[in-house]
């Protein structure tokens, strides 16, 4: 699995993108709301994990996270 992380830009909010490894998209998130979106793609124990890494990286990179 890969996430990237957006920056929002004015109103529009920093947003996290998981995707498989053939890239196609499995979640589309509010950073600060992943709770949803997660619990959905059967994640909801991983949130933690998942929250952790997606604060320490930085907005625009692409990161494989292994769940």
């Amino acid at each position: 699995m890969y996430v990237i992380k957006v920056k929002g830009i004015a109103k529009i909010p920093d947003y996290v993108q998981l995707r498989d490894d053939k890239f196609t998209l499995l979640a589309y998130f509010r950073v600060d709301r992943p709770d949803k979106s997660l619990d959905k793609l059967g994640l909801r124990d991983k949130v933690p994990y998942i929250m952790n890494f997606v604060n320490d990286l930085p907005f625009g990179q692409i990161a494989k996270l292994d769940i």
